[in-house]
């Protein structure tokens, strides 16, 4: 294995024979399958088909009772600070509405301060000549600078830049949405994974969205993992499917993945495909 996302021999993620309990529920049963550089894949299925619960396996946010997991090469508990290549954008951001935090401040909380705070070491104050807090005020306003400039062009991109000043608890749906992609594109990353982006946006809202990711993962070559209901619009604009019902029944490309004995089979005879038409 190597430690270079940038290898596009190797998978970027890699799943196998991941099994998660819920309590006593079994929520995945032995899921295996691997994501390449620069593709889209959805994950279909119906509700509680455990979609989310992979998602979050995948992510280290819940616990996996069996199988493995490698992202960039590496088991998952390994990839330390490759993890800040991971974007992720949940099906519900829950948040305090009266919580005075603007748009471009969220976004910045993407970035950080770890540089500011390893100049700021004890060595530095130990040596606490006019020189050094000079060079530390220098730099502490040289990142200030950078990480500005880092998010208007990310607000830019996502055309949220007229909401930058606005608090985030005023934003609709599909403003809030487009903010957290500012907050994935405000620095690289290699991974996307989207849980329900779409959810609480309308029909226009989602293709605008769909359209403007399609754009950001071609410029950024990201590789995308995301949760879908919508199979028309997966159909269109996906690599590739995996089609979920606690276990994997299928994957592959949308052609095959999504046949009407596929979706039969992981959705089961109730299901009616959900169309969007513009």
């Amino acid at each position: 294995m190597t430690d270079d996302p940038q290898n596009t021999n190797l998978p970027i993620l890699k799943v196998e024979g991941l099994t998660v309990y819920q309590g006593n529920f079994l929520a995945l049963r032995d899921v295996s399958f691997e994501l390449f550089p620069s593709t889209d894949t959805a994950i279909v299925g119906p509700n509680g088909a455990g979609k989310s619960t992979l998602v979050k396996a995948i992510l280290d946010l819940i616990p996996r009772n069996s199988g493995n997991i490698e992202i960039f090469g590496r088991p998952l508990y390994r990839i330390g600070s490759l993890r800040n290549q991971i974007g992720y954008m949940p099906q519900n951001f829950i948040f305090d509405r009266s919580f005075p935090i603007s748009v471009k401040e969220l976004v910045g909380l993407g970035i950080g301060d770890k540089q500011i705070q390893n100049r700021n070491t004890s060595h530095n104050i130990s040596q606490n000549t006019s020189h050094n807090k000079y060079s530390f005020i220098s730099n502490f306003w040289q990142h200030q600078q950078e990480k500005s400039a880092a998010v208007k062009a990310a607000l830019q991109r996502t055309d949220a830049y007229h909401l930058r000043n606005q608090a985030i608890g005023t934003l609709s749906g599909g403003q809030l949405k487009r903010v957290l992609l500012a907050y994935c594109l405000v620095i690289p990353r290699k991974l996307l994974v989207l849980d329900e982006a779409f959810a609480g946006v309308d029909i226009q809202g989602a293709a605008d969205f769909y359209a403007l990711l399609n754009e950001l993962k071609k410029e950024e070559k990201w590789t995308v993992l995301q949760v879908s209901h919508d199979i028309d619009m997966v159909n269109r604009h996906c690599d590739r499917v995996i089609c979920l019902n606690q276990t994997l029944v299928c994957s592959g490309n949308p052609e095959i993945a999504l046949s009407p004995q596929n979706l039969l089979a992981t959705y089961g005879p109730g299901f009616s495909r959900y169309q969007h038409h513009h």
